[in-house]
């Protein structure tokens, strides 16, 4: 919840810019500033949809890690043929190639299942983002995450909620993969160099 304090502003502004470029109006040499101008006459529209960016990152964050721990602790299991694996286990015998490679795969599988099941939060999101700089940073009454999430039924029924979902998933995948497997990898490769330097001292 606290990240996405952080990351709410951020959104807001990235997806405003991202409809300038293709507005009649010449948001100049940088659409993200001009996107940004626009929301600070009224800063609170920065923060329109924090809660459905809240109620997008928390289940998929609760989704996402267990799924990955369960899926990495049963491909280690299934690579040793059977033998149990804990993950705060010995490092012994695991090549820090083959740990990446399988914390990419399972982290990318456990992304995509959570990215699909939270799309309808992240398009209630995105539509709330968006109407944020539609006001004119007049500091207009800004509709609720129920209220948008109303409005999307009513244009394409339940599947206006899944609306980039298979995109969302892959790209979701991709990221998830290349972020903890890059990670588990990384911090096997750190403790052996730790290791390697205590014994040299």
């Amino acid at each position: 919840m606290a990240s996405c304090l952080v990351l709410a502003p951020a959104e807001v502004v990235k997806q405003n810019a991202q409809m300038l470029r293709g507005g009649k109006q010449q948001p100049g040499p940088s659409s993200s500033l001009w996107a940004l101008r626009q929301l600070v006459a009224a800063p609170r529209n920065l923060f329109s949809g924090y809660t459905a960016l809240v109620a997008r990152n928390l289940p998929f964050t609760a989704l996402q890690f267990p799924m990955f721990e369960r899926l990495r602790s049963w491909m280690w299991q299934r690579r040793r043929g059977g033998e149990s694996h804990d993950s705060s286990s010995s490092s012994r015998g695991k090549t820090v190639t083959e740990t990446g490679l399988i914390a990419g795969a399972s982290a990318g599988l456990a992304g995509a299942v959570a990215a699909w099941v939270t799309t309808p939060s992240d398009v209630v999101k995105t539509r709330m983002a968006l109407t944020a700089g539609q006001d004119g940073g007049a500091g207009g009454r800004r509709a609720t995450a129920w209220a948008v999430a109303r409005m999307v039924y009513q244009e394409k029924g339940a599947r206006g909620f899944f609306r980039g979902a298979l995109f969302r998933s892959g790209w979701t995948a991709v990221g998830s993969s290349l972020y903890l497997g890059t990670y588990d990898a990384a911090k096997l490769w750190l403790r052996r160099a730790e290791q390697e330097d205590s014994r040299i001292l």
